[in-house]
């Protein structure tokens, strides 16, 4: 475990699909004045000698040697099936590796503790991998909305949706997919930190992904969000529709419009209506992934709590598992109160250069 502030912080990627490929392995080269890439771990023995090649990584291993690599490393990034963060989450902790998760955290929030409670007994950090936590368009948004330019917020509105190719990972419930756990899990947060609350009832209705080759998930999903003073978020996911990914804000004064809202491989765009007065601001495209990996190294080196935090991630896979039980019995399901993070400011955004998209290796586009 890291125990000087001066030292950079040895990762293992966990998990050679296509995020890690066309993202987190590229995000190192804008995140190495503090984080390193050290080790790989994937059941592919092609990947790891290409990738390794590629990227100079002296540690490799099979899943099956995941502990000779957490030997070797400080911090793992997880980058696996949704139903795998929660083993090798605690597999982590335990060897005493702090971890960086991608996002749902888990599939339960009965997995979401265990990792939590793995995590905190181990004394090392957890990190839950929402990358526009530190995306300064999606920043700037929200601080306008705090300042309170748009007024009161009243209601919000936000779709994201893609043609997603049956068979993968996203559209197998074996993996922990559907289109919440992959898609409203990003609709879910901007809510939460829109409203700067949480909600307590939800109801949604899904359409089932048989029909578009994706038998056991939802392929489309509606949902609403209530929050308190009579405030609502709705939104709508889809893997069989067209790509949109928006998220308007409505306050008593105007409104706010992202569109694109949640994407990471091109810029972010904002129209903000005051008193009938539009005014557009286009963001530059951005390494949000080097920003995280930047952002978590820094607190492991100097002892801080990372935001988000094991236990946000947490809350967004409660409010899942909320919307699939009303989508399944057709009514409203209440959630018990949650004590907020302190959420992200201004001063998280990073500027960094974005990516140049790599051939992949033994991996296949998520969507068309």
């Amino acid at each position: 475990m890291v125990t000087r502030t001066s030292k950079k912080i040895r990762y293992a990627v966990v998990g050679l699909g296509h995020i890690a490929q066309v993202a987190v392995l590229p995000a190192f080269a804008h995140a190495r004045r503090n984080s390193v890439l050290h080790a790989l771990v994937s059941h592919d023995p092609h990947k790891l000698s290409e990738l390794g090649d590629k990227y100079n990584v002296p540690v490799r291993g099979a899943y099956e040697e995941y502990e000779r690599c957490l030997a070797e490393v400080d911090a793992v990034y997880v980058a696996l099936p949704n139903s795998e963060h929660e083993e090798y989450t605690v597999r982590a902790a335990n060897a005493g590796v702090h971890v960086l998760c991608e996002k749902p955290l888990a599939v339960t929030d009965a997995a979401c503790q265990r990792m939590i409670a793995a995590c905190r007994d181990a004394g090392v950090k957890l990190m839950t991998a929402y990358r526009l936590h530190f995306e300064p368009t999606t920043l700037e948004v929200l601080d306008l909305v705090k300042r309170g330019r748009i007024g009161e917020p009243r209601f919000m509105t936000s779709a994201f949706s893609m043609r997603a190719t049956p068979g993968g990972i996203r559209t197998r419930p074996e993996t922990g997919g559907g289109t919440l756990y992959d898609l409203g899990v990003y609709c879910i947060q901007e809510a939460r930190l829109l409203f700067d609350a949480e909600p307590h009832e939800v109801l949604a209705v899904s359409a089932d992904g048989a029909r578009a080759g994706m038998p056991g998930i939802d392929e489309m999903t509606t949902a609403v969000l209530r929050f308190s003073a009579d405030r609502i978020a709705t939104f709508t996911t889809s893997f069989a529709a067209g790509g949109v990914s928006s998220c308007r804000l409505v306050g008593t004064r105007g409104d706010v419009h992202l569109e694109p809202a949640f994407e990471y491989a091109e810029p972010l765009a904002y129209a903000l209506t005051i008193d009938e007065e539009t005014t557009k601001k286009k963001g530059r495209k951005r390494d949000q992934f080097a920003a995280e990996l930047i952002y978590f190294s820094d607190c492991i080196r100097h002892g801080r709590q990372p935001e988000p935090s094991g236990e946000e991630g947490a809350q967004d896979v409660r409010i899942i598992e909320a919307l699939y039980e009303s989508a399944r019995t057709g009514e409203p399901v209440a959630l018990k109160p949650f004590s907020r993070d302190r959420g992200p400011n201004r001063e998280q955004g990073m500027n960094l250069p974005p990516v140049r998209k790599p051939e992949l290796v033994n991996a296949d586009p998520p969507h068309d």
